[in-house]
């Protein structure tokens, strides 16, 4: 299982990076990573119009995408598309920050999960 990680550099550039996931098979239970620790959870809807220009993470967080579509720029031009069910974990609550917009018509739904 892998997630991307959000983060930014000395420099407040913001970059992407690939993480895998360990997983321990567990047998009837299936495989399962290490735990990890959680402060809190929060649901999110946003409009179909979601679009919000350079900013930064409020907090250290797992976004988990439950449906939609959407596209994120890094302060260095990179752009990544990330659709139902992928993870992220946004870290860049300092420096230049991203973009986000959703990338279909229609409202789009989240958990983020800070850590």
């Amino acid at each position: 299982m892998t997630y991307t990680r959000l983060y930014s550099d000395a420099a407040g550039d913001t970059h992407f990076e690939d993480v895998d996931v360990p997983l321990t098979d567990r047998g009837t239970v299936g495989a399962l990573s290490a735990l990890f620790p959680v402060t809190s959870l929060q649901f999110r809807e946003n409009r179909a119009d979601y679009a919000w220009d350079f900013h930064t993470a409020p907090a250290r967080q797992f976004i988990v995408l439950l449906d939609g579509e959407i596209e994120i720029t890094t302060s260095r031009g990179d752009v990544r598309t990330f659709g139902a069910g992928q993870l992220l974990l946004v870290e860049d609550t300092t420096g230049k920050g991203h973009r986000t917009r959703n990338l279909t018509p229609q409202p789009r739904k989240s958990l983020f999960i800070q850590v």
